[in-house]
């Protein structure tokens, strides 16, 4: 039986590069199956500040079924194309009633409250954009957890959010040691 923790990060051209590839490599440092995955055309997406990369699948090649969190990255104008790209949108409804763990970070978490995920709990967001956050509580904590739901304020906070990742899915204990070997 495989233990190993599998989580699906949605990439859109102008997502924010750092916010994106911070969780990505310091999750698979903790030994956790991170998947890369575009809502483009092709797996090619192109970071907010012109980092071209190649995403691992495309939306409508992966197979969600065995997930154990979804993450949003920041950036603009990724995160709109996040929010208005319906089968990402239908998954996020779907694995959020399933009470699955969601995560998002800068701009992002306008997507889940827009969603409404937020109604009844404490969020963060980047700080221009937490008026637009539908939430029973606005935080400037570096990252936020209430229930399944993680939040983070944006590329300066990557570090102690892909951390907090990292002590949800596997232990604390795993996320420090993470974190010593990185020098955070």
């Amino acid at each position: 039986m495989n233990n190993t923790k599998k989580v699906f990060i949605f990439l859109a051209d102008g997502f924010e590069e750092i916010e994106g590839l911070t969780v990505v490599d310091l999750l698979r440092r903790a030994g956790i199956d991170i998947t890369m995955v575009s809502i483009n055309k092709d797996k090619s997406v192109k970071g907010s500040h012109g980092i071209s990369l190649m995403a691992d699948s495309v939306f409508p090649d992966t197979d969600f079924s065995d997930a154990d969190m979804l993450v949003l990255p920041g950036g603009m104008p990724g995160t709109r194309y996040l929010s208005e790209y319906a089968p990402l949108v239908s998954l996020l409804r779907d694995f959020y009633n399933k009470e699955g763990k969601i995560a998002a970070i800068c701009a992002a978490p306008t997507v889940l409250s827009s969603l409404g995920f937020l109604k009844d709990k404490k969020a963060t967001c980047y700080p221009s954009m937490m008026q637009q956050l539908d939430c029973r509580e606005t935080s400037e904590e570096s990252v936020v957890t209430d229930g399944n739901i993680t939040t983070s304020r944006g590329l300066g906070t990557a570090l102690p959010f892909a951390l907090s990742l990292i002590g949800q899915l596997i232990s604390e204990d795993k996320a420090r040691e993470i974190a010593v070997s990185v020098v955070a």
